[in-house]
């Protein structure tokens, strides 16, 4: 019986962070300044070397550590932890602790007013249109 584990690839771990981070190959190359081809063929290597992999995660906006020990079992505890007990929220994950200095509901409500106060201007234009053209058939 071999108990010995599959070393991690650290390839598939910054992919899945760079896809996490909704990042594509071409603006993480653009970070690193390497070509996306480089950054191809790091996410397929198994393996990088620490300075390489510090590098990435520099781009990546994590710790190396985060590269290294990446697993998608345990990305749900790390990432997008919303704290929700004080006004101000925390996003505590992999990545870091980003403190909200608003409430992203607030946000949304104040883009859907702002939406709903444009479709009525549209609508009240559209109407104007259609009575200057009533006007015009008329005479």
């Amino acid at each position: 019986m071999n108990t010995t584990t599959k070393p991690k690839h650290i390839g598939r771990n910054i992919s899945r962070i760079r896809e996490l981070r909704g990042m594509k190959q071409e603006a993480l190359a653009i970070a690193m300044g390497v070509s996306q081809q480089s950054v191809s063929n790091m996410e397929n290597s198994e393996s990088l070397d620490d300075d390489k992999i510090l590098e990435v995660a520099k781009a990546l906006g994590v710790t190396s550590e985060a590269v290294k020990n990446f697993s998608e079992e345990a990305v749900i505890n790390y990432f997008n932890f919303y704290d929700n007990s004080s006004s101000q929220g925390n996003n505590i994950g992999a990545f870091g602790t980003t403190n909200y200095t608003f409430n992203p509901l607030d946000k949304l409500v104040e883009a859907y007013e702002e939406n709903k106060k444009l479709y009525e201007r549209l609508v009240q234009s559209e109407k104007e249109k259609v009575e200057y053209l009533e006007k015009l058939l008329k005479k």
